[in-house]
C-alpha cells in the first residue's frame, strides 16, 4: 500500500515538475527570492561603507574672495556719491556682449580716490576715467 501511495506522490511531482517547465515558471518563481537576497546584500554593503569614517583632504572654503581680471571697452561711467552714508555706487556701462554693465559700491566719497580705484579696478588710466566719469552727489 505504501508504495503505491509513494508511487501517486512521485507522479504527483513529475506532473508538477512538467507543468514547471513548460510554462517558464521554473525560471520565474526564484527571481523574487534573488532580488530579496541582493537587496539585503547590497543593504549591509552601503550600510557598512556609510559607517566607515572618511577624511576629506580638500576642504572647500567660503571665505575667499575671487579676483577677476577684465579688459572691457567703457562706454559711460556714473557715479552716485552719497556723503551721508559715505559710499559711492558706480555704474559701468560697457560695449561688450558678455559684460554689458558693471556694478560697483565703494566705501569712498572722494572723488580723486574714486578715480583712483577706478582706474585700478577698470586696468585704465585716470585720465580716461575722468574723461569717462559723471558724477552726481547727495549730502
Amino acid at each position: 500500500m505504501q508504495a503505491s501511495k509513494l508511487m501517486g506522490q512521485v507522479s504527483v511531482w513529475r506532473i508538477m515538475k512538467n507543468l514547471l517547465q513548460s510554462s517558464g515558471a521554473e525560471f520565474w518563481l526564484p527571481l523574487p527570492l534573488v532580488a530579496i537576497a541582493f537587496w539585503l546584500g547590497s543593504s549591509f554593503m552601503t550600510a557598512q561603507e556609510l559607517s566607515q569614517p572618511h577624511t576629506i583632504e580638500n576642504k572647500l572654503q567660503a571665505d575667499t574672495q575671487l579676483e577677476a581680471t577684465v579688459s572691457v571697452n567703457v562706454l559711460i561711467i556714473n557715479a552716485i556719491i552719497n556723503r551721508k552714508q559715505g559710499m559711492t555706487q558706480v555704474k559701468v556701462e560697457t560695449t561688450e556682449l558678455i559684460v554689458k554693465r558693471l556694478e560697483l559700491e565703494l566705501p569712498i566719497t572722494d572723488t580723486n580716490k574714486i578715480e583712483e580705484a577706478l582706474a585700478q579696478e577698470l586696468g585704465l588710466s585716470q585720465q580716461e576715467i575722468r574723461q569717462l566719469v559723471r558724477y552726481e552727489i547727495f549730502n
